[in-house]
């Protein structure tokens, strides 16, 4: 039972889905159980990207061989993703993008990463990661409509279990006064909050395994190690450790990645 507090807690943190009333009286909060949630996000994934393999597969069954399907289903399962969880992890793409597009000093550009305004960066790096995801998803869905529904699932969880590495390996920089995820990020997660993440993405592995192979598998595991590592180094390097901000643009270039390398490994199996 108190593993499903701390999904539902993740729930409420991570995503706009309601809970509230007597459920959120039962699940409670404290710092303790706010830190032990954040090992449930990829279980967060699970239902963001079951909305979005849900508006695909409506997608398909309403607009069948319509030439506008790839697109139509790309852009409105964004859409829906978007409206689940608040745009919270393109607004940490955003604010990094601000932070870390200058060569401003550490100090300096965690202060820019907290300004709620949004400067050139952030703009061109938002708009251009919504735009490269519906490319890439409207590609899978014109290669494979069932593929594409699975792989959006599968990815929105996979690509969850990245920040969890980084909040286990670098320090939380932000000062207190100034950060809304210190609760959550600010003492690094234990190895078994990983692994508790770790076994979310368990059914995703094996879900790509039965319908894509294991060659895809590995492809996505590889993806999200290389793309992690480097996501980590970069912020070791510019800002002595990673913020909340850090975490969700460590999930959306891993996302991103994730699909571009699924639609290259599948594409030439269908053009």
């Amino acid at each position: 039972m108190q593993a499903l507090r701390h999904f539902l807690l993740a729930v409420q943190f991570f995503s706009r889905i309601p809970v509230t009333g007597r459920l959120a009286a039962w699940v409670g909060w404290s710092p303790a159980l706010q830190r032990a949630s954040a090992a449930h996000l990829p279980g967060v994934g699970w239902l963001v990207g079951l909305a979005a393999a849900a508006v695909v597969l409506a997608c398909n069954y309403a607009l069948a061989t319509h030439p506008m399907l790839p697109w139509m289903a790309a852009v409105l399962s964004t859409v829906a993703t978007l409206a689940i969880t608040g745009g919270f992890h393109e607004d940490g793409l955003a604010d990094v993008a601000d932070g870390l597009g200058g060569h401003l000093p550490a100090e300096r550009a965690l202060e820019v990463m907290k300004d709620s305004r949004l400067g050139s960066y952030g703009v061109m790096a938002l708009c251009m990661g919504l735009l490269t995801k519906v490319v890439c998803v409207a590609l899978l869905v014109q290669i494979d409509v069932a593929a594409a529904a699975l792989l959006l699932c599968c990815v929105h969880v996979l690509s969850r279990g990245a920040p969890l590495v980084l909040m286990r390996v670098l320090p939380h920089v932000s000062k207190p006064a100034a950060s809304k995820t210190l609760h959550i990020a600010g003492t690094p997660l234990t190895w078994g909050g990983v692994a508790t993440g770790m076994l979310w993405c368990l059914p995703a592995l094996a879900a790509v395994s039965v319908y894509l192979g294991w060659t895809t598998v590995g492809a996505l595991l590889l993806t999200a190690a290389v793309v992690t590592s480097y996501m980590g180094w970069r912020f070791e390097r510019r800002l002595g450790g990673m913020t909340g901000d850090c975490l969700g643009a460590t999930q959306q270039v891993c996302e991103l990645a994730m699909y571009g390398v699924c639609g290259l490994l599948l594409a030439p199996y269908v053009i």
